[in-house]
């Protein structure tokens, strides 16, 4: 995999301004860090998005989050290791990540309305389209995951 722009964030400094303001935004608002990163795992899981799965993993592992819960991520819903909190607020990040397949359905907005306040259900949304531009942005330009020392040996 070849990198396609070396800096895109100082080819646009304005954008980077706005989505670290976004991101800031996001993490004062009182939801759970560890749901936030989940849900950002999730959709760069959806995306495909190799820097940010590694990026993600490891805050959630610097959280604590045991490596099961981890890998059973993507059969969340089969698995006893997560709230219902935290499968609504994934079908929703699902859903959006992938809004052209889904049109957002009725079925994963309910059990998301359910489980969280109208003010969380919008600043969930709004993680996950800014996790769903970042991914965009580093699947885009190839950016490459950081290799840990461990594995290259």
């Amino acid at each position: 995999m070849t990198l396609r722009i070396d800096n895109p964030q100082a080819l646009f400094p304005a954008g980077m301004k706005a989505m670290i303001a976004l991101e800031t935004a996001l993490h004062q608002t009182g939801l759970d860090p560890v749901l936030l990163e989940l849900v950002k795992l999730r959709a760069s899981q959806n995306n495909r998005c190799a820097y940010c799965i590694h990026m993600r993993t490891t805050a959630l592992r610097k959280r604590g989050v045991e490596e099961m819960k981890l890998y059973l991520l993507t059969a969340r819903r089969e698995s006893n290791l997560f709230t219902p909190r935290e499968r609504a607020a994934l079908g929703w990040t699902e859903a959006l990540t992938r809004v052209a397949e889904t049109a957002a359905p009725d079925g994963d907005y309910t059990d998301f309305a359910f489980e969280f306040t109208e003010e969380e259900q919008v600043q969930l949304t709004y993680a996950i389209g800014a996790i769903n531009v970042w991914n965009r942005l580093q699947v885009g330009v190839r950016t490459a995951h950081p290799v840990d020392a461990r594995e290259a040996a």
